[in-house]
């Protein structure tokens, strides 16, 4: 039981982590509180069940199709919604919960309530340290890692990365050394929403693809980034495996009691910042951001 927790947990901890990481990324970046996130995680499993179901494309081609169509959304939404009020926190969380709002009765409209699914991307199963997990769920671990790890070497091995890490560190710098602010705050808006539409794409298969399903993720994704402390990737890294590992391991000692893994989960979170209100890595200064 304990190798299938362990696989497990890896698998609900990188999706997590993923929604995470970017969500810490554009509010490091722009201050934004995108409560629109997940919404975006939402279309990816909407757009891959379209381009694999409905129009019979490939499996792999729509997967980069869902990504590239969602991240391009996304960017759309910062240009048109956000670009303009995002020194304005509480405008931002208000337009932003409209988008998630709209873009969940755009589904409805499209698809009705009606539950769907994904077939997997690779069928069958494959035996890891004596126990059967299926290649799905290896995929979705594998590929969110080298999503994140493109993100992080963008980051720091790039000028443009350091031009955003630079953005999020200190704004009066940036201006100073001529860096346009507008246009990293863009570019991390599309990392973000990108790492959000890899997790839908994948995860598509293992779930319930529904007009609802930004929501649970919304809240644990929330709970990650408050739980590492606001504005820190390695913190938001971290917490959204603690998180998914809590959430699996209430379903396999409590199977009857599955139902309350959110708020087990939660209250974990509840108690560690009562300890640590700042979160297990919050910043003490600005430029610890990032």
């Amino acid at each position: 039981m304990l190798q299938m927790i362990l696989l497990r947990g890896a698998m609900v901890g990188a999706v997590y982590a993923s929604l995470a990481v970017g969500f810490s990324l554009i509010f490091g970046v722009a201050r934004i509180v995108n409560l629109a996130h997940t919404a975006f995680f939402m279309l990816a499993a909407y757009m891959l069940f379209t381009a694999t179901s409905m129009l019979g494309l490939n499996t792999f081609l729509s997967i980069v199709i869902s990504i590239v169509l969602v991240t391009a959304v996304g960017v759309a939404c910062y240009k048109a919604f956000l670009e303009r009020i995002r020194e304005h926190e509480g405008a931002v969380i208000l337009m932003t919960v409209a988008l998630a709002l709209a873009f969940q009765e755009l589904m409805l409209l499209l698809f009705s309530g009606v539950y769907r699914g994904v077939a997997p991307f690779i069928a069958g199963n494959v035996d890891i340290i004596g126990v059967t997990i299926p290649i799905q769920q290896l995929l979705i671990v594998g590929i969110t890692a080298v999503c994140l790890l493109a993100v992080a070497a963008f980051l720091y091995w790039t000028n443009l990365g350091l031009a955003v890490r630079v953005t999020a560190q200190d704004k009066e710098v940036t201006n100073l050394m001529g860096i346009n602010g507008n246009k990293t705050a863009m570019i991390s808006m599309a990392l973000a929403v990108a790492l959000a539409a890899v997790a839908g794409a994948v995860v598509a298969p293992t779930y319930v693809v529904n007009p609802y399903m930004w929501a649970h993720p919304l809240v644990m994704m929330f709970a990650a980034v408050i739980l590492g402390g606001l504005g820190s990737m390695k913190g938001s890294f971290i917490a959204a495996f603690i998180l998914g590992y809590v959430e699996v391991l209430v379903v396999f000692l409590i199977p009857e009691g599955s139902f309350i893994k959110g708020a087990v989960a939660l209250a974990i979170v509840v108690v560690i910042l009562f300890l640590r209100p700042e979160g297990l890595f919050g910043v003490t200064f600005e430029e610890e951001r990032l």
